[in-house]
């Protein structure tokens, strides 16, 4: 395999998918700020997530396994610490907030669905067991599962005229957010530890 060539598409492949999440996130957040939508706010915290992967990703493109396993660190860090922020979020607008907008929440949820499967189709064009496309393709995942979730509260919030199912959501989105960032860390550790095995036993046969 000619690996700089391989390492130059992975690179495309990573930059197409982080300008996809940019403008997504852009989009999701204005219509979740003119929505009311706590949901469709922590969807676009979920994408900026993402963004922040795959940019860490184009950087550990063909560089050692330690720096991608750094990076992936990083990557799992940053949406564990999104999600207690969207918590927040939560909390707050529990303490009095009037219903979103329901229709709206509905037609960002589908646009982000159509979004989040074009990013997957490029993401899987990498067919190895790199541990920075596994987190990408965690997070792109765990869109999807999030989107199909506001698309349901979107039509509770229009049957029951309440912000409820909103909020419900949100603390869904978020637990969603930490679970992607733990299956992240936890591939970064065995990829650390795949690592260090054979060094280990390197050293232990030179000292023999």
């Amino acid at each position: 395999m000619d690996l700089a060539s391989s390492n130059a598409q992975d690179r495309r492949i990573l930059l197409y998918v982080l300008m996809i999440n940019l403008a997504q996130t852009a989009l999701g957040m204005g219509v979740g700020v003119w929505a009311s939508s706590t949901a469709l706010i922590g969807a676009a915290l979920d994408n900026l997530a993402d963004a922040s992967v795959y940019g860490v990703g184009i950087y550990a493109v063909g560089r050692s396994v330690r720096a991608k396993v750094a990076a992936a660190r990083l990557s799992g860090w940053l949406l564990i610490g999104l999600s207690i922020l969207l918590v927040g979020e939560v909390i707050r607008r529990f303490m009095g907030s009037e219903a979103p907008i329901g229709l709206a929440m509905m037609a960002m949820a589908a646009v982000n669905a159509a979004i989040n499967v074009l990013c997957l189709r490029l993401i899987r064009r990498h067919r190895g067991e790199d541990v920075n496309f596994k987190a990408s393709a965690i997070f792109t995942s765990n869109d999807s599962i999030v989107n199909m979730a506001i698309l349901a509260s979107g039509i509770l919030v229009l049957w029951l005229g309440s912000n409820m199912p909103d909020l419900i959501l949100g603390i869904v989105a978020a637990l969603f957010a930490a679970n992607g960032g733990r299956e992240i860390l936890e591939h970064a550790r065995k990829a650390s530890r795949a690592t260090s095995t054979p060094s280990a036993e390197r050293n232990s046969q030179d000292s023999e």
